[in-house]
């Protein structure tokens, strides 16, 4: 049994990732390629002020037993994937994000790209320490956004930057630490992809 004290913790702790060191790389495809999306990459990277670490979901593949269910390892999941943005005045990366939408499906006439390699593009969040070098990263393959979100308006907000969510589909996640080869993505890079 492990000894339980302050000093035990500390040593295993190890300083402990901090929540609010990371952040998001967003790339647009060619299929939607304008002018809000030449400069949403960089402002990106500033203005996404949330976004989670995927999880990693195996679904459970049942066969039924005598009345129970026995339970063996079947298909991986990937949940979409949503991040938090603030918006500025100039709405630049709600632009991009609703220009991308829209090509995928128009909102007036039902049209849009139909090529994969057109509206798909990889976007990836990189988990930093303290001192900006990074401990971990995630590629998520071939997303499109599902749904941008609404931009909440009320009187009574004052003192708050608007904020909005996009939601996103993808095809997998690979890691610095996962992927088909075993090797995953390199840290060499602050994207890391």
């Amino acid at each position: 049994m492990a000894i339980a004290n302050i000093s035990a913790f500390k040593s295993q702790l190890q300083g402990g990732a901090r929540p609010n060191q990371f952040s998001v790389e967003v790339s647009f495809p060619s299929g939607v390629a304008n002018v809000w999306t030449a400069v949403a990459p960089l402002q990106a990277s500033f203005l996404v002020h949330a976004a989670s670490i995927p999880p990693s979901s195996v679904a459970p593949a049942n066969a039924p037993y005598r009345g129970r269910d026995v339970y063996l390892a079947g298909e991986r999941t990937f949940p979409p994937w949503t991040i938090s943005v603030y918006n500025t005045e100039t709405f630049s990366l709600r632009n991009a994000f609703e220009s991308w939408s829209e090509a995928i499906n128009s909102n007036t006439d039902n049209t849009g790209i139909t090529a994969p390699s057109q509206y798909q593009a990889d976007l990836a969040v990189v988990q930093y320490d303290r001192n900006n070098l990074a401990l971990k990263s995630y590629k998520f393959v071939d997303a499109f956004p599902l749904d941008v979100g609404p931009i909440e308006l009320e009187y009574s907000k004052n003192n708050v930057i608007e904020s909005f969510q996009v939601t996103f589909a993808y095809q997998y996640w690979v890691s610095n630490t996962t992927g088909s080869s075993g090797v995953g993505i390199a840290l060499s890079t602050p994207l890391g992809i």
